[in-house]
Order: C-alpha cells, then sequence, then structure tokens
C-alpha cells in the first residue's frame, strides 16, 4: 500500500484522465452506437471514479495524519464534478450530439440546442455571462476568505495588519499569517491562485472579445 502513498498524485492524475475518457466513452456509445442504456453505465462509472478519488484522498490522510495541498486538490475537483462540473458536462454533450451527428449524418441537436450555440457564438453574450460568474466568485471568495480570517484573527487591526503587510504569503507558513490552521491556510491560498485566474480568464473575453 506504499506505492499508493508514494505515487499519489500519479494516481490522481490517472483516475482524472480516465474520468475524461468515461464521459467520451458515454457520448460515443449513446450518440454513434446508439445504445442510450449501455452509455447510462459509464456515468455510474464515472461517478465511481469520483468516490475512488475521495477515497485515495482519506487513504493519504490516514497515511500521513495531516491535511495536505493533495487533499485539497481533491476536494476542489469533487466540488467542482458536482457544481460547475454539471454544467460543462452538459456543453460537452451537446458538443459530441453535434459532431457525431454531422459524422453519422443525422440530426442530434434540438432547435433549443441551436439556439444555445448560436447564443454561445456571440461575444456580447459571452463577456456578459463571464462578468456575472466573476462577480459572484468574487462574492463568495470574499464572503470564505473574511470568514477564514475572523477564525484566525482576535480583531480588525490584525487583520488591518496582515493587509497591509503581505510578507507572510512570501513564508507559507499557517502559524504566521491570519488563517486558523494549515487547512484553512491551504484552502485559502489554492482558492486565491484558482480565483486570480478565473478573474483574469473571465474578463478577458470583455477585454479582447474577438479572440
Amino acid at each position: 500500500m506504499g506505492v499508493i502513498l508514494e505515487y499519489s498524485w500519479e494516481l490522481f492524475i490517472l483516475i482524472e484522465l480516465l474520468s475524461i475518457g468515461i464521459l467520451l466513452l458515454f457520448g460515443i456509445f449513446r450518440y454513434f452506437f446508439n445504445k442510450p442504456t449501455l452509455s447510462i453505465m459509464f456515468i455510474f462509472l464515472f461517478l465511481f471514479m469520483l468516490i475512488l478519488e475521495g477515497l485515495l484522498g482519506l487513504y493519504v490522510y490516514q497515511q500521513t495524519g495531516e491535511i495536505s495541498t493533495f487533499q485539497i486538490v481533491i476536494t476542489i475537483f469533487i466540488i467542482y464534478a458536482f457544481t460547475f462540473g454539471i454544467f460543462d458536462f452538459i456543453k460537452l454533450d451537446r458538443w459530441m450530439r453535434r459532431k457525431i451527428g454531422t459524422f453519422r449524418g443525422v440530426e442530434l441537436l434540438s432547435d433549443k440546442d441551436y439556439k444555445i450555440i448560436k447564443r454561445n457564438n456571440n461575444p456580447k453574450y459571452i463577456a456578459k455571462k463571464y462578468r456575472k460568474s466573476s462577480y459572484i466568485h468574487l462574492v463568495i471568495f470574499v464572503t470564505v476568505q473574511a470568514f477564514f480570517w475572523i477564525m484566525g484573527t482576535e480583531n480588525l487591526t490584525e487583520m488591518k495588519m496582515y493587509l497591509t503587510d503581505l510578507s507572510w504569503i512570501e513564508k507559507g507558513i499557517a502559524k504566521e499569517s491570519p488563517y486558523a490552521n494549515e487547512i484553512t491556510f491551504g484552502i485559502g491560498a489554492i482558492w486565491s491562485i484558482v480565483f486570480i485566474i478565473d478573474f483574469i480568464y473571465s474578463w478577458s473575453y470583455t477585454l479582447f472579445p474577438k479572440k
């Protein structure tokens, strides 16, 4: 079992790649081979892979006795799968129906699908949608981070000190940060990186609509 601990990251990446492959097989069996009943098996198999990821994170925690970046990343991926991942799967499903339908010479898209595709090709609509999602992400991010800081600091003066002196970020030590423990510190750090990337990506549609 020590091999699992040693190659935990590699196993996690392998599970993620297999999960993507399983979703593609779902579309192939459902729309190319026209076997909708059999394709449902791949959805259950995808859910099994999510459970496997959770068990992998739990095993690593039991062996190390501490919450690390590994468990935090797995948690984020699982939460994503049951939130934003659902909408991304709907997009993937529509894309597979369009491509496979064109290849087979059959119509697999509805009038509603074509309206959605046309709308999603409108730069103004896309920019507006991503601005809205960035605002929602910003509110949630600030709210949760503020809650973490309240848990880890004694008063507003201490919070202000951490805001004006960001040297604690370079140190990367939970005890010398506004976070109460390593768990909230790890979540806060990783989420901050994800938030910055997501915010820049979302607003790129407004700044560069044609691209």
